[in-house]
């Protein structure tokens, strides 16, 4: 019997991830069909309602709606709570949602096994607030960072997460303007969808270390500005998240079809076809 899955989203057109669980279907023989459905806050609910009543048992959730995911949620996992966002929903029997956030395990195994970075004691700046950074956080905290700063333009939001952590000696909330003073870093993670509007904040070269890794959360074209400003700077490694993309969909996989997808041949996949894009545009 055909399964129904779906990524919701704005904007959605570019996402990858129909491509990716395609991939991930025919490695398993799961007869699977997975869309892209455009939702912005004020029609996400109605949307995933008319989804779940279309025969829909599953879906991924990204920007901007992974916090009003988890709002809409009867239950979550550990992870979701401590995130306080979603990006996977899985339909309950009861026709409820289940929420769950594999974006942090997505983004440690890229960097760890894919990339090779040891993320322990790296003393890390998270740039951002939102259901991203929220989703990525405890993470990183697990993997065994240093301290963790975040920031973001509303302060306020910056320190709502650093009071979700739960963690005051390890996790500081600070503000944009004071940014030059912070010192260097040896992990920066761009966690903002700045870019995407041509809006990357301006960032000092005191930022970076000698060993410093700058990790974007996006892929593609939204990637491309704050992975330059991190080259031109002597950042020692720059890394987007077309890893962690691919990884947070296999635990997705995992969760809603019970078997861990084989990702390193859709990531070599995918990794053509974006160098392809970026030489094109």
């Amino acid at each position: 019997m055909r399964k129904h899955y779906a990524v919701f989203g704005t904007p959605i057109s570019h996402s990858l991830s129909p491509r990716i669980h395609a991939a991930f279907a025919g490695q398993s023989g799961i007869d699977l069909d997975y869309v892209a459905i455009e939702a912005g806050a004020d029609d996400f609910r109605a949307k995933l309602e008319a989804f779940a009543a279309a025969g829909g048992s599953g879906a991924n959730i990204t920007l901007p709606l992974k916090e009003a995911a988890f709002a809409l949620c009867r239950d979550s996992s550990e992870r979701a709570v401590r995130a306080g966002a979603v990006n996977t929903v899985i339909r309950n029997e009861d026709g409820s949602w289940r929420g769950d956030n594999t974006d942090g395990a997505g983004l440690v195994r890229d960097l760890t096994e894919r990339h090779g970075l040891d993320l322990r004691a790296r003393r890390t700046l998270l740039l951002g607030a939102g259901g991203a950074a929220r989703g990525v956080a405890p993470a990183l905290l697990d993997a065994g960072i240093g301290e963790l700063t975040v920031v973001n333009r509303t302060p306020q939001r910056a320190d709502a997460l650093a009071d979700a952590l739960g963690e005051p000696g390890r996790v500081h909330p600070r503000y944009f303007g004071d940014i030059a003073a912070f010192g260097e870093f040896d992990l920066i993670v761009n966690a903002t969808s700045a870019a995407r509007g041509g809006g990357l904040p301006g960032l000092p070269r005191a930022l970076v270390g000698r060993r410093t890794a700058a990790v974007d959360l996006s892929y593609g074209e939204a990637a491309i500005p704050f992975l330059a400003w991190a080259r031109a700077n002597g950042c020692h490694d720059a890394v987007d998240g077309l890893g962690m993309l691919v990884e947070q969909a296999a635990e997705s996989f995992a969760l809603w079809h019970g078997v861990r997808p084989d990702t390193d041949a859709v990531f070599a996949a995918l990794s053509g076809r974006a160098a392809a894009l970026v030489t094109a545009d």
